[in-house]
């Protein structure tokens, strides 16, 4: 019999998820499981709840929210997974927040009668786990989705700001902000997997998961246990030209485009030889202004329910 601890963000959908505790209590409780449901309190709690419980033998740590509350989930549980003979964590998602894309490049479902099946049926896969290091995170920072550099993270920025629009749209319109003020792309060296690429990228994206801002499909092929990560970068071109890049993201048909590169690797660093890196990691400030990054796979870090 497992325990399942169930971390509930309550202001996740903007305060929606928490009303759909009753409902998970309720499938609980119908099928006899072990379970006990904690509620964050504060940014950074769920990773403090997750390294807890998640070294605690025959339990399953849920992330109940959105993408926010499934990165630092996977935080906590890397942490936890680096104590002497701990098995692979045991991670399970209920999407119940905005955008979701974490739980859409992991196959999760976003509803919520079959996330709970699934995770009373306990059918466990593999998943690999990216590590961002650099910025507001020397010593490194875990993400599941994807870490976006340049005008994706700036869009995400712009959109996090918008208080009154929410999950896809609020991207979309930041996307069209970020493009009337159409900032400066930096030039940077790319190494990846050891292959150096120098370029002036509008945007770079780096992905375990395929999808971002809840309709970017900036990687739709991606696989989460293939042990390498989707890479995808557009080059600063005219600002019609990259309007037009934005739009193939929506239909997940960029690597189409003689302006987009797009790769695979587990292993990248990425450093400016001009101007300055703005970077996200599953919706997370890296930096703003960031110099150099170092990124990698860890294959097969966490067993994910789904």
């Amino acid at each position: 019999m497992k325990r399942h601890i169930i971390i509930l963000n309550p202001i996740a959908g903007k305060g929606h998820a928490v009303k759909n505790r009753p409902e998970i209590e309720a499938f609980f409780d119908q099928y006899e499981l072990e379970y006990e449901i904690v509620l964050t309190e504060r940014p950074g709690h769920a990773i403090t709840l997750a390294e807890q419980y998640g070294s605690i033998p025959d339990t399953i740590i849920i992330a109940a929210g959105g993408d926010g509350t499934c990165n630092e989930v996977i935080n906590g549980l890397m942490r936890a997974s680096k104590q002497k003979d701990m098995p692979k964590p045991l991670f399970g998602v209920l999407a119940i927040g905005r955008g979701n894309d974490f739980a859409y490049g992991a196959r999760v479902s976003s509803v919520l009668e079959e996330d709970l099946l699934r995770i009373r049926d306990g059918e466990a896969r593999l998943m690999d786990v990216g590590e961002v290091k650099g910025g507001n995170y020397p010593d490194g920072r875990y993400f599941g989705n994807g870490v976006g550099i340049g005008f994706d993270a700036i869009v995400g920025f712009e959109a996090a700001r918008m208080n009154h629009v929410h999950g896809g749209l609020a991207y979309t319109l930041g996307a069209l902000k970020t493009l009337i003020k159409y900032p400066a792309a930096p030039v940077l060296k790319i190494s990846m997997d050891g292959q150096l690429h120098e370029l002036s990228p509008a945007l770079v994206s780096i992905m375990n998961g395929r999808r971002m801002g809840g309709s970017f499909f900036m990687a739709p092929d991606a696989e989460m246990d293939d042990g390498a990560f989707n890479v995808c970068m557009t080059r600063q071109g005219k600002r019609r030209q990259l309007l037009g890049a934005m739009l193939a993201y929506t239909k997940g048909t960029q690597s189409l485009r003689e302006d987009t590169i797009t790769g695979k690797a587990a292993h990248l660093t990425i450093e400016t030889l001009s101007g300055t890196l703005a970077v996200h990691a599953d919706g997370e400030t890296v930096c703003e202004a960031g110099t150099y990054l170092e990124i990698i796979n860890h294959k097969h870090a966490l067993r994910i329910i789904g």
